[in-house]
């Protein structure tokens, strides 16, 4: 009779030879979690902050979505271009990560941004629809189901999809081969992606920019959004500029093969910044007119109280 707790051990035993054989020397946690070989402190490092970043941009859309949860007013507070930009951008960097094979950091990041955006555009569009009195034609109730179902459906293909996805690609090596000078058509394809998902990514924030500019105001949106946005586009870029010292001679490819990822996150923390001033200016602007409004309530106050 076949004894399962000698069948497990050989199993760890075969798993860890497999790991030494592909990742001698590497950190250990790093390639069971990742799949990822890290062998220098500069590549660990890198992976630490990329970690970073992924929560930041996890917890990024939540206090968006508080906020328009409390006021109910998010179609008239974000931009439906902001949205769809920024959509659009997360699918076609998980398709160029994938098609390019890069960090498996960067992957992971993809997915969870677009669980992000489905939601996100889900309650937009659930606002959008309620706030127009559709109401009348589909009840409050079923809306909010279907909108929920919707969002659960939408975030389980994100998941599994990409998951089988990763899962094939797992025997395949996570960084680009620095020897290789020309790339195939697949490569080539997920460098478009690249750029077209950096293209994206820096629309996105014009269409906010605009709006916030006609509206003089930034209510209905929360900072938080960006500010972590910001913070996790500093930690996602910093992560792949850590793991430069590690390259040795091949720099210059590994900043090639990573280009338009690294377009991607500073660009778009350059145009946070513009979206920070925004906050500050109408913050003030608000706070003036607050003041104004009571320096004119009040003798009225006082002529009715003298009365």
């Amino acid at each position: 009779m076949a004894d399962p707790t000698r069948h497990a051990v050989l199993g760890v035993n075969v798993s860890r030879l497999e790991e030494r054989r592909l990742c001698p020397g590497g950190s250990r946690w790093i390639w069971q979690l990742l799949q990822q070989c890290v062998r220098s402190d500069w590549e660990y490092w890198s992976v630490l902050i990329g970690l970073l970043s992924i929560v930041c941009f996890l917890l990024a859309a939540f206090p968006q979505l508080y906020v328009a949860y409390k006021n109910g007013k998010v179609d008239q507070a974000l931009s439906v271009g902001f949205l769809l930009c920024w959509f659009g951008g997360d699918v076609t960097n998980f398709i160029g990560c994938y098609l390019t094979s890069q960090l498996p950091i960067q992957t992971f990041t993809a997915i969870i941004y677009c669980n992000m955006d489905i939601i996100m555009i889900s309650q937009y569009a659930y606002y959008k629809l309620k706030n127009n009195k559709m109401k009348d034609v589909v009840g409050t109730g079923s809306l909010k189901g279907f909108c929920i179902c919707w969002v659960i459906l939408c975030i389980v293909l994100s998941v599994l999809l990409p998951s089988q996805l990763i899962l094939g690609n797992l025997d395949r090596n996570a960084d680009v081969d620095m020897n290789q000078d020309n790339f195939g058509f697949t490569e080539m394809s997920g460098f478009i992606c690249g750029y077209v998902s950096a293209l994206f990514y820096l629309s996105s924030r014009f269409p906010q920019l605009y709006k916030n500019f006609q509206r003089k105001s930034t209510e209905g949106t929360s900072y938080l959004l960006f500010a972590l946005a910001m913070l996790g586009n500093l930690t996602y870029g910093l992560s792949l500029i850590l793991k430069l010292p590690a390259c040795g001679h091949h720099k210059n490819q590994y900043i090639v093969h990573h280009l338009p990822w690294l377009i991607g996150s500073f660009g778009v923390l350059i145009l946070d910044f513009f979206m920070t001033a925004q906050f500050i200016a109408y913050r003030k602007r608000k706070v003036a007119s607050s003041d104004l409004l009571a320096l004119e309530v009040e003798p009225l106050l006082v002529d009715e109280e003298e009365t």
